[in-house]
């Protein structure tokens, strides 16, 4: 299945959207995983403590450990596996204009969205007597207002094509998070139908939050 043969830890949150991206590429490969839950409440924030920053100075979540490398950063962490791992599918397409597309759909949430809803910022904006979830949803609102187009152009079955990608990945996780905040998704026919689609293979059931031993 793979060059290597070191088993993979990933140190992850399951409510984290960027932990659930690198669950279902991890599934999608088939690959075998050790989960080590990081809360990111309990205790002030496991993320903070001092091995766990040793880990990650970012002191976020997910890690993943594999053969003496601690990686960081959910898309980093997606294309080192597609690279690492010979198994299928391929998160990314071969055409390189192709990969460009995944990996701007990709990035339009990983880098738009997801870090104006961390949590370390809702905890701001709240600690500062503002509409967290408001706040979440606008942004959230803004960059689908913008993939909604872009999902069908083609009449493909998934996000970026006829086969599942790393902007599925991000797409799917993105819209847990979407409905935890209340954004109306009526509005966006084409990802919900991508999102539901994605929910019916077993990678994407496997890695909802749900189904994580530390689901609360």
């Amino acid at each position: 299945m793979s060059t290597f043969n070191s088993e993979l830890r990933l140190h992850g949150y399951w409510r984290s959207s960027a932990t659930y991206r690198v669950r279902i590429a991890l599934n999608l490969k088939g690959l075998d995983y050790e989960y080590v839950p990081v809360h990111l409440v309990k205790d002030g924030g496991q993320q903070h403590s001092a091995a766990y920053r040793e880990m990650n100075p970012q002191e976020l979540v997910p890690t993943l450990e594999h053969q003496g490398h601690r990686l960081t950063q959910s898309l980093a962490i997606m294309e080192y596996l597609d690279e690492a791992f010979a198994s299928t599918p391929a998160l990314l397409p071969e055409s390189y204009a192709e990969r460009a597309a995944v990996r701007a759909f990709a990035q339009a949430i990983a880098c738009e969205i997801a870090p104006l809803g961390n949590l370390r910022v809702m905890q701001y904006l709240k600690r500062h007597d503002m509409d967290a979830e408001a706040w979440s949803r606008h942004w959230m609102t803004t960059t689908f207002d913008a993939l909604e187009p872009m999902v069908f152009a083609g009449g493909a079955a998934f996000a970026m094509g006829e086969e599942v990608t790393m902007a599925d990945c991000v797409l799917v996780a993105q819209m847990y998070n979407a409905r935890r905040f209340g954004v109306d998704l009526d509005k966006y026919p084409a990802l919900v139908a991508v999102d539901a689609r994605c929910r019916e293979l077993e990678a994407f059931m496997r890695a909802a939050p749900e189904q994580q031993p530390d689901a609360a």
